[in-house]
C-alpha cells in the first residue's frame, strides 16, 4: 500500500515513518510537515493511506482532509481522544491516540490492508463483470467500515436519496450510494431493477401478484417504466 505522511512536527514524522518501515506492505511515498504540500500530492499522486495529524497550526487534518473529494483511506493522529469523533465522522479507517505505539500502529493498519484487500478485489470483479458474471460479493461503506456482502445472500436494495438499504437475510445494511451507479456493481442476469426505488434479485422472487413482487415478508412494487424488461427477465 502506497500511503504519506502529513504531521507539522518532525519528530512525530520521523517515529512514525520508521514504525512504517518495520511493516513490508507498506510504501511510504514521502512525508510532509506543510499541509499544503501534502494535498498537493495527493491530488496529483496515487496513494492508498494517508497518516494526517488533526492539529497543525495552518489546517486541521480534519479540514484538510474534508477538502479531498475523491479521499483514499485516512487514519488520523492526535494528542487528544476528543477528536476521535470528528474523524469518525469523516469516516476515517482508524484514529490513533499519540503517543504512537507500534503494537496500536499494526492494528491499524492491518485494518487498512483488508479494507484495501477487499476493495481490489471487488473493483477487479467490476473490471470483469462483462466478460463474466461470475462476481460473488461486493464491499459497502457503512459508518467508518467496510463490509462485504455475499451477492447470494442479498433479496433487495432499496434507494433513499443518496442512501440505499441493502436487504440481506435477517438484516438490512445502510451504504451512502446512488442507487444507479450501485446498480452497475450487480450482475445484470441475477439482479434487476423493478422500480425507480428498487432492485431486486431474481433468485430471491417467491411470486408476483398485481404488479407486486413477494420476497419473504416483503412486498416490492413493480414500476410502470421498469414492466417490460422485469418480464423478459423473468421469461428467460
Amino acid at each position: 500500500m502506497n500511503c504519506i505522511i502529513i504531521d507539522d512536527e518532525k519528530p512525530a514524522v520521523n517515529l512514525l515513518k520508521d514504525m512504517a518501515s518495520r511493516l513490508p506492505f507498506l510504501n511510504v511515498l514521502k512525508c510532509f510537515t506543510n499541509p499544503f504540500e501534502g494535498l498537493e500530492f495527493i491530488q496529483t499522486k496515487a496513494v492508498d493511506l494517508i497518516f494526517v495529524d488533526v492539529e497543525m497550526p495552518t489546517i486541521s487534518g480534519i479540514e484538510l482532509m474534508k477538502s479531498l473529494r475523491n479521499r483514499p483511506q485516512i487514519i488520523f493522529m492526535s494528542g487528544d481522544s476528543h477528536n476521535a469523533i470528528s474523524a469518525y465522522d469523516l469516516d476515517a479507517t482508524d484514529f490513533l491516540l499519540k503517543p504512537l505505539t507500534f503494537d496500536r500502529l499494526l492494528k491499524s493498519v492491518n485494518k487498512a490492508k483488508e479494507i484495501h484487500r477487499f476493495t481490489r478485489s471487488t473493483v477487479n470483479n467490476v473490471v470483469n463483470h462483462e466478460k463474466n458474471s461470475n462476481l460473488d460479493f461486493i464491499l459497502v461503506e457503512t459508518g467508518y467500515s467496510s463490509i462485504r456482502i455475499d451477492l447470494n445472500e442479498i433479496l433487495y436494495c432499496e434507494g433513499l436519496k443518496d442512501y440505499i438499504k441493502v436487504r440481506i437475510p435477517g438484516k438490512t445494511i445502510v451504504t451512502l450510494n446512488n442507487l444507479n451507479k450501485f446498480e452497475e456493481l450487480l450482475p445484470d442476469d441475477r439482479f434487476v431493477r423493478v422500480h425507480k426505488s428498487f432492485i431486486i434479485s431474481l433468485a430471491k422472487i417467491d411470486s408476483i401478484q398485481n404488479n407486486r413482487i413477494y420476497m419473504g415478508k416483503s412486498i416490492i412494487p413493480i414500476g410502470d417504466n421498469f414492466k417490460t424488461k422485469f418480464n423478459d427477465k423473468v421469461r428467460q
